[in-house]
C-alpha cells in the first residue's frame, strides 16, 4: 500500500502529541490547504493527477491523509483545495464518508492592485501566495463568524498546513514533524522542512496573523515565497528518505518517489 502515514495508532499519536502541555491551549491547527494548480510540464500532466501505484490520484490521497489528521486531532479541520481554477473533482467516497469535514475549492486571492512595484505593467497572478493568501483569508473569515474561542483574536495561536502535489509526505507526517517547533519557535510565523540545500515552504505550516503582512506583500506585486519568508521562518531538517518524497517534476522523479513510500 502506498502509505506514509497509515502506521498503527497514528491518531492516538497525534492526540497524545498535541495533549502536551507545550501545546494544548497555545497553538492549533485551523485549517490545511493542498496546493494544486500547477501545470507541471516536464511531467506531462498535472501532478494532482498523477496516479499512485495503488490507482490512487495524488490529490484524492492528499486529502485522504487530510481528513486522517482532521480525524486524529479530533477537530473537522477544513481541507481546501488551491487548484488555480481547474476544477479538479474530489473522489465522492472521501467527501461521503466525512459529510463532518469540509472539503472546499478555494479561489485564489486576485489583488485589487495587480501591479508591479516598479512600473505600471500588470503582472501575471497564480502562484504559491496568491493560494496561501486566499486559504487565510478563509480561515480568518470563517473564525470571525463562527466566534469561537478560535476565532481571529487568537490567530497568532493559530495554524495553516500548506501542502504541496509535488509531494507525498502524508499531512499527519508533517504535521507530527513540525508541530513541536511552534513552541519552541515562538518568534517565527513559518515552520518549514529543510534540507541540505533547500527549503520546502509548501510543505510547512504558518501562522494566521500574518494575513495582513501577506496581503500587502501580493498588492505591493511580489510573488517570491522566499523573499516573503526568509525573516519569518523556521526551518525543520528532515531525512534523506523523505527528501526522496517530494519536489518531483519528471515522470522518473515520481516513480522514485512511489518506490520510496512502498519502502517506508
Amino acid at each position: 500500500m502506498v502509505n506514509v502515514a497509515d502506521t498503527s495508532n497514528t491518531a492516538n499519536k497525534v492526540n497524545d502529541a498535541d495533549n502536551s502541555s507545550d501545546v494544548v491551549g497555545l497553538n492549533h491547527l485551523v485549517g490545511i490547504v493542498i496546493l494544486a494548480g500547477g501545470a507541471s510540464k516536464r511531467m506531462g500532466s498535472p501532478k494532482a493527477e498523477l496516479m499512485l501505484p495503488t490507482n490512487e490520484r495524488l490529490l484524492d490521497y492528499h486529502v485522504r491523509q487530510a481528513l486522517k489528521l482532521s480525524a486524529a486531532l479530533m477537530s473537522n479541520v477544513p481541507i481546501m483545495i488551491a487548484d488555480n481554477g481547474r476544477g479538479f473533482a474530489i473522489n465522492l467516497d472521501l467527501i461521503e464518508k466525512n459529510p463532518q469535514v469540509p472539503i472546499i475549492h478555494i479561489t485564489d486571492y486576485l489583488s485589487s492592485n495587480n501591479f508591479s512595484a516598479n512600473d505600471d505593467e500588470p503582472i501575471e497572478t497564480g502562484g504559491a501566495l496568491v493560494a496561501i493568501e486566499a486559504a487565510l483569508q478563509y480561515l480568518m473569515s470563517s473564525m470571525t463568524m463562527t466566534l469561537t474561542l478560535t476565532n481571529a483574536a487568537n490567530a497568532h495561536a493559530s495554524w495553516l498546513m500548506v501542502i504541496s502535489c509535488d509531494s507525498v509526505i502524508a499531512a499527519t507526517d508533517l504535521w507530527q514533524k513540525l508541530r513541536s517547533y511552534m513552541a519552541q519557535a515562538t518568534d517565527k510565523s513559518v515552520i518549514c522542512l529543510t534540507d541540505d540545500q533547500h527549503l520546502y515552504p509548501l510543505l510547512g505550516i504558518y501562522r494566521l496573523d500574518i494575513e495582513p503582512d501577506l496581503k500587502h506583500y501580493i498588492d505591493n506585486g511580489q510573488r517570491q515565497v522566499m523573499r516573503f519568508i526568509k525573516p519569518i521562518v523556521q526551518p525543520v531538517a528532515f531525512s534523506e528518505y523523505w527528501r526522496l518524497l517530494t519536489n518531483f517534476n519528471t515522470p522518473k522523479e515520481f516513480e522514485c518517489a512511489c518506490i520510496t513510500l512502498n519502502d517506508l
